[in-house]
């Protein structure tokens, strides 16, 4: 049975273009930099001599974005036709409850994220936008006027060695 999500991973070609992205566009603090080798992590990504930079980014609630770029074996694009398309099976977004969803999304396109649309009022007092990080992983800007007028936080406690 699981207990809770543990984290959401993206790989990225330059790690500090991502965290700048993160930090300063969407509002995400660093938890964590870490460089990873080893016959544990060659195990658990499937790859032999694996090298990876990873940096855990979290919201002020705990929850973890970890970021992954792949030393060795280098990083590799995706296909463009597969960089775009939303509805593709298995196509993932993250989402993000925001502030100010008009104020993220300026901060997240002047720091080279991609636009698909404008931020639109979805419903009443719920607005949202889906756009590209830099190296094209789709997030969801969702600013709620309900839960802006009622915040609550449930705090994630997580340990790491």
């Amino acid at each position: 049975m699981a207990r809770s999500m543990y984290h959401t991973g993206f790989v990225v070609e330059e790690m500090d273009r991502s965290v700048k992205f993160y930090t300063e566009g969407v509002g995400l603090s660093i938890d964590a930099d870490m460089d990873l080798s080893g016959y544990g992590l060659e195990q658990v990504v499937g790859y032999k001599d694996a090298r990876i930079r990873a940096v855990m980014l979290k919201t002020h609630d705990g929850q973890i974005l970890e970021l992954l770029q792949y030393i060795e074996p280098k990083g590799e694009p995706r296909e463009e036709s597969q960089q775009y398309p939303r509805h593709l099976i298995g196509a993932a977004h993250l989402g993000f409850m925001v502030d100010d969803a008009d104020d993220s999304f300026k901060k997240c396109i002047a720091l080279g994220g991609q636009q698909l649309n404008p931020v639109v009022q979805v419903l009443d007092g719920l607005k949202a936008c889906y756009l590209q990080d830099p190296d094209g992983n789709w997030i969801e800007l969702v600013e709620d006027a309900v839960h802006h007028a009622n915040p609550f936080t449930i705090v994630q406690n997580r340990t790491r060695p």
